[in-house]
């Protein structure tokens, strides 16, 4: 096994043939063997300019092992050394137990030339042990610059720091000697470490303390105690310990912390400091953010609503102009003043050079728009002195709301900023005036603003339905109706989104379970009212993934068809196939649930899978909605024959199909021949706002 890579070795004898053999031998624990070979006293002094790693001495012609040894020593080369000796040399050799005489980390004296192996050991472990010595020189070398440089640190330390050794003071730096009292680096040194410590029962712990440090333990690195100086008085401190040394010699090293009994309250104060504005004095952007935090958190929770005002000087470049910095100050500060003393009840803060920001809680909108006018008003009649010269200005007020499913306040401050930008617009970059920000506006390109969207439409009815007939061949009737839902925006384009465009954002919000409620609960409200004159009107509502894994549905469900008449059939709900297919064992269940409230159950975009009418057969619906892919190709023969053997095979698990999207009357003309039951289409009736029943 090697455990070295290169062995520079020097041999000093007349048989080059014997040192070729060692480096054959040595070759099993070397990758590279450097052999130097000489046999006379000049050669030697030559080859010790070179470094190396162990010396075999044979014979020489002109020197002995005693001559070698002499040579390397007054060459100070740190060099093992290894003497061989033959058959006619032995008695001389060894000592009386036939051992060599000298066994050293630098020297074997002798080993007989044919014992290979002790010789082979011997150049082994003379070598491992050298490496050894220049490990350790080179950490020694580390050790005493790291030292060097710690002292030097210490000395210009302004932390108290000692050195010890078995608790004798051996050193102390200048902040130490001062802290206790010292006079002198003489007067420290000898005075035993326990004698700073106050009390009885500080000076057993210090010592239990000091002892487990001594044994290697480094779990407690930190001693509290009453320390005591060399005038009497004492003061609660600190103590840290370190291993460390010094001039060579291990030591502890000991740091001094004077606790002060104020730092919380200092703390405290400078925590206070950094949250306040140099300039006005009310708080800066930092206390603003400490501020909206809390606000935030607060009103998630639903303790709370509250209302951000951001608000921008208008005319700062004319001031500036004219005035300088030092009307532009002159202005932040007086409006500063201004906004402090008209808000009582909220938090002003200076969010930047020229900008401030207002909370408020428990405001209404209209309380907010009223404190932005408020504001705007005062602002614009300020007369503001700067150097006996006279300047105004007015006032751009961005409103935002922070409710309880609010955005995160960076976006919040992002739509304050929106707000101002829309008044810039307005006003042709006057400014002059507020503006409330509406996360509806603004739903059809902000997530965020979509999602507070979808919950204002959830908590106060904002959604539309409309209704389309579907009209029941077996029956000849158009009282059955599916419920469409679309969420209006109060964008400038009157946008109206549909389920595709929101749902993703419902459900990355948890919103999908209570927009199904909405709309059961509205639809039911809706066809209520038509039974009255229509009994037989009855409505199909898709819902989500949600409702379908929702074990309270069922009972939802049973109690809105009591509510509605409590007939069979009034209200079929119908779910998409791919969710069914996820949760097919859950689906199966919660049908069959549905089925024992009289309600009847419907899957949508059927056919999209491979496995349609297994999934029919397993879950057990009464009545299924096509795919758009089949009517859309319905006027090819094959397309036509696929719609037509899908029809009869859902039929023959008496499953009744609805065939939609018939938008003209070539769709219409092939539809009565498919099989359905029910058709749906614009060419029949388009959804209407109002549940209209044909008489």
């Amino acid at each position: 096994m090697r455990t070295q890579s290169v062995l520079n070795l020097l041999v000093i004898d007349d048989d080059q043939l014997y040192a070729e053999r060692l480096v054959h031998l040595l070759g099993c624990y070397y990758d590279t063997i450097n052999l130097g070979f000489l046999d006379d006293k000049e050669e030697l002094l030559k080859s010790l300019r070179q470094p190396w790693d162990v010396l075999v001495f044979g014979s020489a012609y002109d020197m002995s092992f005693t001559d070698v040894v002499g040579v390397v020593q007054e060459q100070s080369i740190d060099l093992p050394m290894i003497c061989l000796f033959n058959e006619e040399m032995a008695a001389s050799a060894n000592n009386d137990e036939g051992l060599p005489d000298i066994i050293s980390g630098t020297m074997v004296k002798s080993l007989k030339v044919d014992q290979e192996m002790a010789v082979v050991m011997s150049i082994c472990l003379q070598h491992d042990n050298l490496r050894s010595r220049r490990e350790l020189k080179t950490l020694r070398h580390v050790l005493s610059e790291a030292e060097q440089r710690a002292n030097v640190l210490i000395k210009n330390s302004k932390s108290a720091v000692a050195y010890i050794d078995q608790g004798i003071h051996i050193f102390a730096n200048d902040p130490y000697l001062q802290l206790f009292g010292f006079e002198s680096m003489n007067d420290a040194i000898g005075v035993p470490v326990v004698d700073l410590i106050a009390g009885g029962d500080n000076v057993k712990g210090f010592k239990q303390f000091l002892r487990q440090f001594d044994k290697g333990s480094r779990q407690e690195v930190e001693f509290n105690f009453e320390s005591k100086r060399m005038d009497g008085s004492t003061f609660e401190a600190k103590l840290q310990l370190a291993a460390a040394t010094l001039d060579g010699e291990p030591v502890t090293q000991v740091i001094i912390q004077q606790n002060h009994n104020n730092s919380a309250e200092v703390a405290k104060r400078l925590a206070a400091a950094e949250c306040k504005d140099n300039l006005t004095g009310i708080n800066n952007r930092r206390g603003f953010e400490e501020q909206m935090a809390i606000v935030y958190q607060q009103a998630r929770q639903g303790v709370l609503t509250a209302g951000l005002l951001y608000i921008q000087l208008d005319n700062v470049g004319k001031i500036r102009s004219s005035l300088g910095l030092q009307g532009v100050d002159a202005t932040v500060k007086q409006v500063a003043y201004a906004l402090d003393e008209l808000i009582s009840d909220g938090h002003v803060s200076r969010f930047s050079d020229t900008a401030f920001t207002i909370l408020v809680e428990d405001k209404t909108t209209t309380e907010l728009e009223k404190l932005a006018e408020h504001i705007g008003s005062r602002i614009g009649d300020m007369l503001i002195e700067v150097d006996k010269r006279t300047t105004s200005t007015t006032v751009s007020i961005g409103i935002v709301k922070i409710e309880t499913n609010t955005a995160e306040p960076s976006i919040l401050l992002e739509r304050a900023m929106d707000a101002i930008n829309q008044i810039m617009i307005e006003t042709s970059n006057h400014g002059g005036t507020y503006h409330l920000y509406d996360p509806s506006e603004h739903a059809n390109s902000d997530d965020h603003a979509l999602a507070e969207s979808l919950i204002d439409a959830i908590a106060n009815s904002r959604f539309e339905l409309s209704f389309q007939p579907i009209y029941d061949i077996n029956n000849d009737r158009s009282d059955f109706f599916e419920v469409y839902l679309q969420l209006p925006l109060a964008d400038a384009d009157n946008t109206i989104l549909t389920p595709d465009q929101f749902m993703a954002v419902a459900k990355t919000h948890k919103l999908l379970e209570k927009i199904d409620r909405w709309v059961l609960i509205n639809a039911c409200k809706k066809v209520n009212e038509v039974r009255k004159t229509h009994p037989e009107a009855r409505l199909l509502v898709q819902l989500t993934s949600a409702s379908l894994i929702d074990k309270k549905l069922p009972s939802v469900a049973s109690q809105l068809i009591k509510a509605v008449g409590g007939a069979a059939g009034v209200l079929t709900l119908q779910f998409n196939e791919k969710d069914v297919a996820d949760h097919l064992t859950v689906a199966k269940t919660q049908f069959a649930a549905l089925h024992q409230v009289s309600c009847q159950m419907g899957i949508n975009n059927f056919g999209s899978s491979a496995k349609s009418i297994e999934i029919v057969s397993f879950v057990q619906p009464d009545m299924v909605r096509l795919a758009r892919s089949y009517v859309d190709g319905i006027d090819s023969a094959d397309n036509l024959e696929t719609v037509k053997s899908l029809i009869m095979r859902t039929n023959e698990v008496s499953v009744d199909v609805l065939m939609p999207y018939i938008e003209d009357a070539a769709t219409m003309s092939v539809a009565w021949s498919v099989g359905a039951r029910y058709l749906q289409g614009y060419y029949l009736e388009e959804p209407s706002s109002t549940i209209k029943v044909a008489t």
